[in-house]
């Protein structure tokens, strides 16, 4: 893949003196962290990431396979309806690391960053491959998803480090590609592994193409880094910053404190302990009058406001500092992430299993359609990002603009909202359409406006927010919109797996009177159990009638949260993206303060 960024200078490695002494923090102690003047000065060093590519290509591969051999590697062990549980905690895991990932990324270097990811990548995947239990498969994927979600983030952090803001939505968006081939090409890969080799060597063939892929890029920007550092570029950008020599024990307190590791664990139990109920409470002796049960939902409700307390009274170096709070680009983004999210997870959670059950589609084909909406987001989020990049404004208002200028220019908060719309309606027609009621086009239509809708409204919803403040926040920025998105996801799969769980035993029971409960606990435990049972059969029959009751209830719960991120899109800052890193601080990529008139909203002049 070719650099995203192109060297405007005209200068080469070469790097002129004036460049160096011009790092100096933007105002009087207002000093970027040292990753991000690291970057900076990496910028100057070397600005072509061409192996960013095949970073972003295997992420996709593996978000393309892994996840339809959850559904057969709980089934292994009889714990199909653990599903929703183990994505909840790896939803709370993915949420959590971010922050974790975004300050490593600052406090050390991007380079740094991606080595830690690699590490629970790895550890992760050998974990699930080597599984004799479905809770060695939830311990796996927990590690795993720390790697996964850190890989994610570092990809967006570099974009938004490498790109102006007229450009990032689209590359951004352009990143995503690889999701449009391995739509088929994984397809392909996953249903030839689960008919051949099988889901443990489906995982366990990334514990060895992950390092394959990254080495490239960490090699090339560890070695940026340590050239930035030895022309004296980095020691001058942080010499405000540079600490005395200090002890083991004060080193490690003094990095526990700049990731706000109590913050982190505090919502991550908060959350974890008020949403795992929710999926549990069905297969737990005695329900929701077990005592555990009723101890997690108490202790988990009492740990959300001692969370809020010690990020905005005691820690230093807040998770989800105050600032962002206040911030309406960035709380509105997370919102709407959020939110929209919830929705999502409650239809997709077990989708791929209703849809193998339901339907009498090849396994190629079951993939295939689960990949539909991800194909039509990578589409439309690359065609909102070359949209962007010619609107350039955030923003138009309806009342201090003539109509016949509003129609004729289309703006991004439009892309939106627009976007938003489409994707609700994608979802609603699940109503219907949801499977066993609908034809083949119908099904697949909701997963395409689905994927038009969020294409839309992801890249103008995320360059939102970091256009919403300077370049020393944008990773942590960027951590804090997905952590409260994935925060939405967990939330929206804990909610399915409460649907699921406490509807599924009766609906089986109701349409499949005539089987013993043994069996019935079979059915509901295992899909490869229900596929044992030929279309037409009785009792194949009755599982898609109870699969079909149990997805309306998803569908339309799902319908009425996708109404609430349409709402607060409207109530989005109008930004102008022109050719700075941000749009709050007059800024390039090199952290050099410009004066250059295509920075400058015009309508402002």
């Amino acid at each position: 893949m070719s650099s995203f960024h192109d060297n405007t200078s005209g200068k080469s490695d070469d790097i002129d003196k004036k460049d160096v002494h011009d790092l100096t923090p933007l105002e009087d102690g207002d000093t970027a962290h040292i990753g991000v003047k690291t970057v900076e000065a990496t910028h100057k060093v070397y600005n072509k990431y061409s192996n960013l590519g095949l970073a972003a290509y295997i992420y996709s591969l593996d978000g393309s396979t892994t996840y339809t051999y959850l559904s057969y590697a709980t089934s292994e062990f009889k714990g199909h309806s653990l599903i929703s549980p183990i994505q909840v905690a790896q939803s709370i895991i993915i949420a959590v690391g971010k922050p974790i990932v975004a300050k490593i990324a600052d406090v050390r270097s991007r380079g740094t960053a991606y080595i830690f990811v690699l590490i629970f990548y790895i550890v992760g995947y050998i974990v699930i491959a080597s599984a004799q239990s479905v809770q060695s498969v939830a311990g796996g994927i927990i590690l795993y998803a720390i790697g996964y979600t850190g890989l994610q983030l570092l990809t967006q952090i570099i974009i938004a480090d490498i790109t102006t803001l007229k450009w990032r939505g689209f590359v951004s968006a352009m990143i995503s590609m690889p999701f449009i081939i391995n739509a088929f090409v994984g397809s392909n890969i996953s249903a030839a592994v689960i008919e051949g080799a099988g889901w443990r060597w489906g995982y366990g063939m990334f514990a060895i193409l992950i390092p394959v892929s990254l080495f490239p890029l960490i090699v090339t920007l560890l070695w940026a880094e340590n050239k930035a550092r030895k022309m004296g570029i980095v020691q001058v950008a942080n010499e405000k910053e540079a600490a005395p020599q200090q002890g083991l024990l004060q080193r490690l307190l003094t990095t526990a404190s700049q990731l706000d590791i109590p913050g982190l664990l505090l919502i991550g139990t908060s959350v974890a302990l008020v949403l795992l109920p929710l999926t549990l409470s069905q297969t737990a002796k005695g329900g929701w009058n077990n005592a555990s049960i009723i101890a997690m939902l108490v202790v988990g409700g009492v740990l959300i406001p001692v969370f809020v307390l010690y990020d905005f009274k005691v820690a230093k170096y807040p998770v989800i500092a105050r600032r962002f709070v206040f911030n309406r680009g960035v709380a509105f983004a997370a919102l709407i992430g959020a939110l929209d999210f919830v929705s999502f997870y409650l239809t997709f959670t077990y989708l791929y299993s209703f849809v193998v059950v339901v339907k009498p589609w090849s396994l190629v084909n079951v993939t295939y359609f689960i990949q539909t909406q991800t194909v039509a987001l990578t589409v439309f989020g690359i065609s909102a990002g070359l949209a962007m990049r010619f609107i350039r404004r955030y923003k138009v208002g309806l009342l201090n603009q003539p109509v016949k200028k509003f129609i004729s220019t289309t703006t991004i908060q439009v892309l939106l909202i627009v976007g938003l719309a489409i994707r609700l309606l994608g979802v609603g027609l699940m109503i219907h359409s949801r499977g066993a009621n609908g034809s083949d086009a119908e099904l697949v239509w909701t997963q395409l406006l689905q994927g038009i809708g969020g294409g839309f409204a992801a890249v103008a919803s995320q360059v939102g927010a970091q256009a919403s403040v300077p370049h020393s926040d944008v990773a942590m920025v960027t951590a804090t919109v997905l952590l409260v998105t994935e925060i939405g996801g967990a939330i929206g799969s804990a909610v399915a797996g409460a649907i699921w769980t406490n509807l599924m035993p009766g609906k089986l029971a109701k349409y499949l009177p005539f089987v013993s409960d043994e069996d019935r606990t079979e059915l509901f435990g295992s899909i490869v159990n229900a596929l044992a049972y030929p279309r037409g059969s009785p009792i194949r029959e009755g599982v898609i009638q109870a699969y079909d009751d149990v997805m309306k209830v998803m569908t339309i719960a799902a319908t009425v949260v996708a109404v609430f991120p349409l709402i607060l899109a409207l109530f989005m800052p109008n930004w102008y993206l022109g050719d700075n890193q941000n749009a709050v601080e007059n800024v390039d990529l090199k952290g050099e303060r410009v004066q250059n008139p295509t920075n400058v909203d015009p309508e402002r002049q």
